[in-house]
């Protein structure tokens, strides 16, 4: 049986976005050092992928100061859900289409 690729979303492909957009689905929003955190990642990494998702309208960024120090938030878009979640769907029938 051949597999369709198409509904899948290449924003999607590398596993850090995938785990950020999966972070910003479950949560209201997450700051900058919170995300390096918790995934792990270097701040250039984390801040590439961050500008791959920006870039497609996935994330939206808000900026601010918390006293003297710069803090940068993060919120999934509307835009951003819904990609992410026929990602998500395209992932389920795979796994679907494997079983049988």
């Amino acid at each position: 049986m051949k597999i369709s690729l198409d509904s899948f979303d290449k924003a999607f492909e590398n596993r850090l976005r995938l785990q950020i957009m999966s972070v910003l689905a479950a949560n209201d929003y997450y700051d900058f050092n919170a995300l390096k955190e918790l995934l792990n990642a270097t701040d250039g990494n984390l801040a590439s992928h961050l500008k791959a998702l920006e870039k497609e309208e996935y994330i939206t960024v808000n900026k601010s100061f918390i006293g003297r120090k710069p803090n940068t938030q993060y919120t999934a878009s509307s835009k951003g859900i819904h990609a992410f979640k026929k990602h998500l769907e395209a992932l389920e029938n795979l796994i679907k289409q494997q079983k049988r």
